[in-house]
C-alpha cells in the first residue's frame, strides 16, 4: 500500500506489481517521483484492501497543487467519465452513497458490535417507553418510580424527561407547532440510539400529536416501542397544576398550552393505559409494577 501526500487529505493508491485496470483506469508502477493525474473528473475511485473507495474531489479548484507521489509508488490517470457508475454497479464492497433529509453524500458505518451484543451483554433488550399525557398526570413521576423499579431488579434505564432535554439538547426550540413536532422528533432519535445500545428508554413527555408518536414509533423496530398513556381528566390535572402552568394559561399568559386552547390526541392503540379517575388514586409504585409486568411478559428483561 503507498500513500500518495498533497496538499488535501490523504490518498491511497495502489502498488500492486505491473500494470492493474481499476474501472475504467489504469495504474503502471514507475521507478521514480511522479504525479497523479487528474484530467477534470469530480470523482476517484481507488482499490483499497480490495473494496472501491470513492473519493469525491474537485480537480479543478485552484486550491489543489499537484500531488507529489512517493518514490517508487505508481501513477494513475483518471478520465472524465462514468466511473462513479461504473464503480457502484461493479463494486462488490462499496458502500451504499444515502441521501437524508439535507444530508447528502453519507454512508452508514457497520459495527462490529451489535444490538444483540451489547443485549448479551447487559441481559435485557433494548427498547423505548414512551410515557404520553396530559401536563400534570404524572408522566415524570411514573418515569421515575418506572427507572427506580428496573434499576432495582438489575436493568439498565435512562430517562429522556421532555423538560430535561430543553434544558440542553432542545433548548433551541419554542412551543410553536413545529418546534414541538421538532422537539419529539429528536427525542425519538435520541430514544432509538439508547434502545439500540440495549438501554430501556423512558420518553417522559407531552407529545400531544398522533402523528408525530407514531413518527417516533416507525423508527423502532416492531415491538420496541412501547406507549404508555397516562388516562387522567384534565379536570384531575388542573387542580394538580404543579407547575402553575394551567394557572398561566387560563390567565392567557400561556399560549397554546396542551388541555386549554391546543388539542391533546390520545392514542388509539397503545400498549399500556393507566387510568385515574376521580379520587381513585394509583400509587406510581402500582404502576410501574404494571409496567414492568409487560416487560417481563414481552421478554425485554432477559437478552
Amino acid at each position: 500500500m503507498t500513500s500518495i501526500r498533497g496538499a488535501g487529505p490523504l490518498v491511497f493508491g495502489s502498488s500492486s506489481p505491473g500494470c492493474d485496470e481499476i474501472g475504467p483506469f489504469s495504474s503502471c508502477r514507475i521507478a521514480k517521483l511522479g504525479f497523479v493525474s487528474l484530467n477534470g473528473t469530480n470523482v476517484i475511485g481507488l482499490d483499497y484492501r480490495g473494496k472501491t473507495v470513492r473519493l469525491n474531489v474537485n480537480v479543478r479548484s485552484s486550491f489543489l497543487n499537484p500531488i507529489k507521489a512517493m518514490e517508487d509508488s505508481t501513477t494513475a490517470s483518471f478520465t472524465n467519465t462514468n466511473f462513479c457508475a461504473a464503480a457502484i454497479s461493479s463494486g462488490e464492497n462499496l458502500h451504499q452513497m444515502s441521501t437524508v433529509r439535507k444530508s447528502t453524500n453519507i454512508v452508514w458505518h457497520k459495527s462490529s458490535v451489535e444490538k444483540f451484543d451489547r443485549q448479551e451483554l447487559l441481559q435485557q433488550k433494548g427498547c423505548v417507553i414512551w410515557i404520553t399525557g396530559l401536563s400534570g398526570s404524572g408522566k415524570s413521576t411514573l418515569a421515575c418510580a418506572l427507572s427506580r423499579g428496573l434499576h432495582s431488579r438489575g436493568k439498565l434505564t435512562y430517562i429522556l424527561d421532555g423538560d430535561n432535554v430543553r434544558h440542553g439538547l432542545n433548548s433551541d426550540l419554542s412551543f410553536k407547532v413545529e418546534d414541538r413536532a421538532e422537539n419529539i422528533r429528536r427525542i425519538g432519535e435520541v430514544a432509538k440510539l439508547f434502545a439500540d445500545a440495549g438501554i430501556i428508554c423512558i420518553a417522559s413527555l407531552i407529545s400531544p400529536y398522533r402523528k408525530d408518536r407514531d413518527a417516533c414509533r416507525a423508527l423502532l423496530p416492531e415491538g420496541d416501542f412501547i406507549e404508555v398513556f397516562l388516562d387522567v381528566p384534565l379536570q384531575v390535572c388542573e387542580a394538580r397544576d404543579p407547575k402553575g402552568l394551567y394557572k398561566l394559561a387560563r390567565c392567557g399568559k400561556i399560549k397554546g398550552f396542551t388541555g386549554i386552547d391546543d388539542p391533546y390526541e390520545p392514542p388509539l392503540n397503545c400498549e399500556i393505559v393507566l387510568q385515574q379517575k376521580g379520587g381513585d388514586c394509583v400509587s406510581p409504585s402500582d404502576m410501574a409494577e404494571k409496567v414492568i409486568s409487560y416487560l417481563e411478559e414481552k421478554g425485554y428483561l432477559q437478552a
